[in-house]
């Protein structure tokens, strides 16, 4: 009897679905459900202990408070209901059509088809499969038609809008049929061909980073075993000169023989730690200044307990920048020096610019500000967690330990892009049970900072929420404080695609400073735009355009340069300085010992 040979045969998609070993599997399965116990054990171990875990209750209150709004201006007037109910009918009857007519052998275009960009549907399945495709384009339909109702519904106010909007945008997010085996070609075939194995190392995966958050699911973006601090990241040759309890001072070796006169004293933020100016050789700006022939300090903010919980802006103020300028000054032997605020320090320095000016201290050269908001009439996505009322919950928040925990600040970064920083881990790491890739960036992200509770309620209130800087009104010591007051020189980069500081936002609080103020635009974000060695030529510069007007007349007036932003900084600060050059200068100056070699042990406190 003639065999058949079914080498060349057609593989039926469908056996890519079907497990080859279902005994294997079983056993995978037993494996996961004793992970998934741990990952129960882990969340419950704290409230045994008695600890206090973060109470949801306010943030879900809001959701529901904000999103019941839409549904009742829906629901409310029967015509209004028909037309959203019809509306959604209208695109599903015509997918239906759609799928009739594929099951017949006919060509039929998509009713809805993935924005550009969405990595989410890029498997071959989502289209070829005609499950996988009704799937994907019923989810598509509803979650655009879910948006539009925020965006119609007239009695919002536009910031209730925007956090409906957010929301909706959370829930489409976590509801995409690419976040479940069962909707996913690319998991299905992975559980399948793996025989379920990928399911127990995820939740191994899972049950870990419950058991490390202590109770928190702290979800890894990279593989933390491959980085730390001080062996291949923020590695540049530095010494801690100074400290007090809410910083260290860090000043970095000479990398030239001669270098300005001037040194350049860098305040980064606190919401996240200082070396993601110092990541490695190839991107650190740090180790980039040196080697133009600048002496670089460094504040490295503490990660703070419930010690620093009464420690406001002011305190910040004093014992982080002004004490750090009294040391840089003594260190570096020389009477003024340029100085520069990251984001949120950004935001720091402009404050104590102000003041120093109004008590007359002349000790600084230039400012530069990077990503740093000044007026927060359109600060960005951030502000949808600030009102009255969630102020209010979050500062109830943090009375209770006297600081926010840094893995809040670090969801919120990633909620605002939660298609990128959360589900494509969420489904990589628990899903396929996949070591995330190494990379030194989201190592960095993931390395997150506490928050003392009278700082963050200062900076919400008065600047999220009042608004006092830019009106002249926020006052220090009895006196009131305006960006009008920033008289020195100042170099301000603003990202193009930021979502944290928008240009716009930078740009509006530019045109209230006092003094000379050139505003710089960069490709990219809010972290990549400014983390840009010039060796690696990406993205580009926009300078020198028309301030008199809109963001829009600077941008049409602009000219673009290809690359890094960081040699034109290079050549505005030589303009600016006396051009003398000293020799390179030893950490310490003389003046003061080294407490221990750079990053410092600050840098290093985890919880």
């Amino acid at each position: 009897m003639a065999v058949r040979d079914v080498s060349d045969t057609p593989r039926d998609p469908v056996l890519n679905y079907i497990v080859d070993n279902p005994e294997e599997f079983a056993k995978n399965l037993t494996v996961m459900l004793g992970h998934a116990n741990e990952a129960i054990a882990a969340y419950v171990a704290p409230m045994h202990q008695g600890e206090i875990k973060n109470d949801r209750t306010d943030e879900i209150a809001e959701w529901i408070r904000t999103l019941s709004r839409v549904t009742h201006y829906w629901m409310a007037d029967p015509a209004r209901a028909f037309e959203a109910q019809a509306r959604l009918a209208k695109d599903w009857t015509a997918l239906y059509a759609n799928a009739m007519r594929r099951m017949a052998g006919e060509d039929a275009e998509p009713v809805a088809s993935p924005e550009p960009g969405d990595k989410r549907f890029t498997d071959k399945d989502w289209s070829a499969v005609q499950f996988f495709d009704f799937i994907k384009q019923g989810y598509l339909i509803t979650t655009r038609w879910a948006q539009s109702l925020v965006d119609d519904t007239d009695d919002l106010d536009e910031h209730t809008r925007a956090k409906a909007a957010f929301y909706v945008k959370q829930l489409s997010a976590a509801l995409s049929p690419s976040n479940f085996i069962f909707t996913n070609p690319e998991l299905l075939r992975e559980t399948a061909s793996r025989s379920g194995e990928n399911l127990a190392l995820g939740m191994k995966m899972l049950a870990e980073d419950v058991a490390r958050g202590k109770g928190e699911l702290r979800l890894r973006q990279s593989d933390p075993n491959k980085f730390e601090v001080g062996v291949n990241v923020a590695v540049t040759p530095g010494d801690v000169i100074a400290e007090n309890r809410v910083a260290q001072l860090i000043q970095y070796q000479a990398a030239t023989k001669e270098v300005a006169k001037e040194p350049i004293f860098i305040v980064p933020p606190w919401i996240n730690k200082f070396y993601i100016l110092d990541l490695n050789s190839e991107k650190s700006m740090i180790r980039w200044l040196t080697q133009q022939g600048h002496t670089v300090f460094v504040l490295s903010w503490v990660n703070p307990d419930e010690a620093l919980a009464h420690h406001d802006f002011v305190s910040y103020m004093r014992e982080g920048i002004l004490w750090g300028l009294d040391h840089v000054l003594k260190a570096a032997k020389t009477d003024k020096t340029d100085i520069v605020g990251y984001c949120v320090g950004g935001t720091l320095l402009a404050m104590t610019l102000a003041y120093m000016e109004r008590m007359g201290d002349k000790r600084i050269n230039t400012a530069t500000f990077l990503t740093a908001q000044i007026d927060f009439t359109h600060a960005g996505d951030l502000k949808i967690f600030v009102d009255r009322d969630q102020l209010a919950a979050l500062e109830r928040k943090m009375d209770q330990k006297g600081y926010l925990e840094g893995s809040s600040m670090a969801t919120a970064f990633n909620m605002l892009r939660a298609n990128d920083l959360i589900w494509p881990y969420v489904v990589n790491n628990y899903i396929k049970g996949k070591d995330p890739f190494p990379f030194d960036l989201l190592f960095w992200n993931s390395d997150a900072t506490r928050m003392p509770a009278a700082n963050h309620k200062f900076y919400l209130r008065n600047f999220y929420l009042k608004n006092l800087f830019a009106k002249g009104e926020l006052e220090v010591d009895g006196i009131k404080l305006s960006p009008a007051n920033i008289n020195v020189p100042v170099f301000n980069v603003a990202t193009k695609e930021d979502h944290i500081a928008p240009a716009l936002s930078v740009y509006t609080g530019n045109k209230l400073l006092g003094g000379e103020a050139k505003f710089v635009l960069t490709g990219s974000g809010h972290i990549a735009g400014i983390v840009n060695p010039p060796d690696k030529n990406k993205y580009q510069v926009w300078v020198d355009g028309d301030d008199s007007g809109t963001l829009e007349r600077w941008m049409d007036t602009a000219r673009e340069v290809k690359g890094s932003w960081w040699p034109l900084w290079d050549r505005w600060l030589t303009e600016h300085r006396s051009g003398e050059t000293v020799p390179g200068r030893p950490p310490g100056g003389g003046v003061y010992n080294s407490i221990e070699a750079a990053p410092g042990r600050y840098v290093r406190m985890r919880y």
